[in-house]
């Protein structure tokens, strides 16, 4: 399994929508957060397996590029991949589209650190779970 995943679809509803008539940003870090959840299990790593390792990341830094509006009614979807890997983090990027028109609304980048749950610090990422995104990674865009 290669390439962008399909790891959220949502309808922007009224109620999502801010005083400019239009997707507020909290409900875009909302999907984008959603997709990312999801796009660890995508490739075979479940939340309980990382938790069984004894570690989990956890996010140092996200950048949200706004495109274009999204307004009640529309039909999105996000697609998420692994870009890259250094020692005891990750690249996630993300980009959310019209389902029908297929125009980009919004992308993401996201890093993660690996995590120990019992010493509270960074750690390096475990070896199984290297060569698990390493299968999976994408090239910068």
């Amino acid at each position: 399994m290669s390439g962008w995943m399909e790891t959220h679809r949502a309808v922007v509803f009224p109620w999502n929508c801010d005083h400019l008539g239009h997707l507020n940003v909290r409900y875009y870090g909302h999907f984008f957060d959603d997709a990312g959840w999801h796009l660890w299990s995508s490739i075979g790593i479940s939340h309980a397996t990382l938790k069984e390792a004894g570690v989990g990341t956890v996010v140092a830094n996200i950048n949200t590029d706004f495109i274009q509006e999204a307004s009640p009614g529309e039909l999105l979807l996000v697609e998420s991949a692994f870009t890259r890997l250094g020692g005891k983090s990750l690249t996630m990027k993300q980009r959310m589209t019209n389902v029908e028109t297929g125009a980009l609304l919004a992308r993401q980048a996201v890093v993660e650190v690996f995590f120990d749950y019992e010493t509270r610090k960074s750690t390096d990422m475990p070896a199984d779970i290297r060569k698990k995104l390493e299968a999976v990674l994408v090239a910068e865009d």
